[in-house]
C-alpha cells in the first residue's frame, strides 16, 4: 500500500520483545524449555519505571505467564526474566534464522542507561517488522504451532492507543470482535520514540503494518503530534480492511 524509509533501523523499544517471544515459543515447542518452569522476580534485573509484575504480590511466575504479560502489558521485568532464561545469544540466532538483518534486540530493560550500556533495547526497520507480523499470521514463523502461540500472545495486547485507536476495539477483550476484525499488535514506547506493528484484517482485506516515529519530546504537544500520525494511519488501514 505504502512505504517510506522502511529500510532504516530505528529504535523500537518494547516492540523488540517479539523475536524473544518467538524464541521462547520455539523452545516450548521443542521441549527444551518448560512453560511451567518458575522464574523468581528477586533473581531478575528489576525495572521500577513501568510494568505490572512489580505491583503484584506473587514473587514468582511460570515462564508461559511471563510471556503472556510481556505481550499483554509490555512488562519489562517479565521481558528481562525471559531474556535472562533463554539468553541473548539464542535470540540473536533466532533473529538471524528469521532472515532479519536490520532488526536486533540489543539489551534488557533498564531504569537508567549508562555509557557502557546499549543505547536502545532494540532496533528494527518497518519493512522487516511488517513482514514478520505477516509471517506470524500466515503461520510461517518457525512453524505453524510457534506462529499460532506468538500470535495468541500478541492478540491479548492491551495497548490500543496508537494505530489501534482507530479500530474501536475493546483493549481488554478484542479477540472475538462482533464486526469481524482480526487484530494483533505490539507497541513500543520510550522517550521520543513511539512504534507499533501488527496485522489488521477485516471483511474486505487484511494488511500488515509497522510505523516508527522518533521525535523531540519537548512538550505534550510534540508528543500528541506523534500520536496523531499513528491515528491517521489507523484510519487509512481501517478504510482499506473494512
Amino acid at each position: 500500500m505504502l512505504a517510506g524509509d522502511d529500510h532504516l533501523s530505528l529504535p523500537i523499544a518494547g516492540l523488540g520483545v517479539v523475536p524473544l517471544l518467538i524464541e521462547v515459543a520455539a523452545q516450548f515447542e521443542e521441549g527444551t524449555l518448560d512453560p511451567l518452569e518458575v522464574a523468581d522476580r528477586s533473581f531478575v534485573d528489576s525495572v521500577s519505571t513501568s510494568g505490572l509484575w512489580r505491583h503484584l504480590h506473587v514473587p514468582a511466575l511460570a515462564l508461559a505467564d511471563l510471556a503472556t504479560i510481556a505481550a499483554t502489558a509490555g512488562d519489562p521485568i517479565a521481558v528481562n526474566a525471559l531474556l535472562q532464561r533463554v539468553g541473548h545469544d539464542r535470540v540473536r540466532e533466532r533473529i538471524d534464522a528469521l532472515g532479519l538483518t536490520r532488526t536486533a534486540m540489543l539489551d534488557r530493560f533498564r531504569d537508567l542507561r549508562g555509557p557502557d550500556d546499549a543505547p536502545q533495547v532494540a532496533v528494527g526497520s518497518t519493512r522487516e517488522l511488517a513482514s514478520l507480523f505477516a509471517a506470524l499470521v500466515n503461520s510461517t514463523v518457525v512453524n505453524a504451532a510457534v506462529s499460532a502461540q506468538v500470535s495468541e500472545w500478541l492478540s491479548l495486547n492491551q495497548d490500543l492507543s496508537l494505530i489501534a485507536a482507530s479500530t474501536g476495539l475493546d483493549p481488554f477483550a478484542h479477540e472475538q470482535d462482533a464486526h469481524g476484525l482480526l487484530f494483533i499488535n505490539k507497541t513500543g514506547r520510550d522517550r521520543g520514540v513511539r512504534v507499533e506493528a501488527g496485522v489488521l484484517a477485516g471483511p474486505r482485506a487484511g494488511v500488515a503494518y509497522a510505523l516508527v516515529v522518533c521525535f523531540d519530546d519537548l512538550s505534550i504537544t510534540h508528543r500528541l503530534r506523534a500520536h496523531d500520525a499513528f491515528r491517521v494511519l489507523g484510519v487509512e488501514l481501517m478504510e482499506y480492511a473494512h
